[in-house]
């Protein structure tokens, strides 16, 4: 029997591209974009934010709340500029953990431990919140209810993530937002491990669910940081530890948003500087050049702000 394969060509300026026209291929097949095409003015948006662009979903009416690493300070700073209303931006002197540390709380546990600390009234009785400098955040009911203000006044919450690699108290099972002060470190009660997509995608969705209960309607986007691990406490190299703690929040992101209700977005930030840019950090490898970061918030502007 003569097997007569269809051919599908497709025309694009960097040259023709054939595939095989037998296999059914659905109503949204999209095809990886060729190195001539990711030069054109529109390939962020036509190749990496086709699908989760959202435009006009900020306005300059909405209260905006962002934080996890420290891609939020970047957003922050952006949408401040650009004359948007950025809770905690202008109260500088603000007790609240989520603004004075909020690039610092970079995996979802931590975030996760914010919302059910100012929302629910969940006490930590040990010390797991340690600043950049090892300065203690302490628990307090100043800092509470400055974080409970900002959280019930926010309609839009930008939450970035960071890593998936977590230090944890083996007594209480809750992770640490951060490495731990040496002075401090008790092997019998400190560990390190590798947090799962399931443990992940649990602590985002126990996230809106809060998040829920002081505003139905809040949006919620969510991005993951582009810059990599600094150092890993695994016995492998940190390029590979790094893509694994980066793969692990992409796919429990991805979980969530597409089980989640239409409030629930996704900005591909991460995307953007790993596939766009040929070399995107600075001598240090970690963290993305200023016009990198500029391409990024040009990106979310024309994707998810209104005009």
């Amino acid at each position: 029997m003569k097997n007569d394969l269809k051919l599908l060509k497709v025309k694009n300026p960097g040259g023709e591209q054939i595939f095989h026209g037998s296999w059914y291929r659905g109503k949204t097949t999209k095809f990886i974009p060729n190195k001539v095409q990711l030069k054109e003015d529109d390939a962020i948006d036509r190749f990496i934010v086709d699908g989760w662009a959202k435009p006009g979903l900020i306005g300059k009416d909405n209260k905006i709340l962002s934080f996890g690493s420290c891609l939020a300070r970047h957003v922050t700073n952006f949408l401040h500029k650009k004359g948007f209303s950025v809770l905690g931006r202008e109260k500088v002197e603000t007790s609240s953990h989520i603004i004075r540390f909020g690039e610092g709380i970079v995996n979802t546990f931590s975030i996760l431990q914010q919302l059910q600390w100012a929302i629910e009234g969940k006490n930590f009785d040990h010390l797991y919140w340690f600043g950049p400098n090892k300065e203690i955040a302490l628990p307090g009911e100043e800092e509470r209810r400055a974080t409970r203000d900002l959280i019930l006044e926010a309609d839009t919450f930008i939450l970035t993530l960071g890593v998936s690699e977590i230090w944890y108290d083996k007594v209480s099972g809750e992770a640490f937002w951060r490495a731990i002060p040496a002075e401090l470190f008790d092997e019998n009660r400190h560990g390190f491990r590798i947090s799962t997509v399931e443990e992940n995608v649990k602590n985002i969705a126990e996230t809106i669910k809060i998040i829920r209960k002081t505003n139905p309607s809040a949006n919620v986007i969510i991005t993951v940081s582009p810059v990599p691990l600094m150092a890993t406490f695994r016995n492998v190299s940190c390029i590979s530890a790094s893509s694994v703690s980066k793969a692990i929040l992409r796919v429990a992101v991805d979980e969530v948003v597409r089980a989640a209700d239409e409030n629930v977005h996704y900005f591909p930030s991460y995307e953007i500087v790993k596939e766009f840019f040929v070399d995107p950090f600075l001598d240090d490898n970690r963290h993305p050049k200023p016009e990198v970061i500029d391409t990024v918030m040009q990106a979310f502007e024309r994707n998810f702000l209104q005009k």
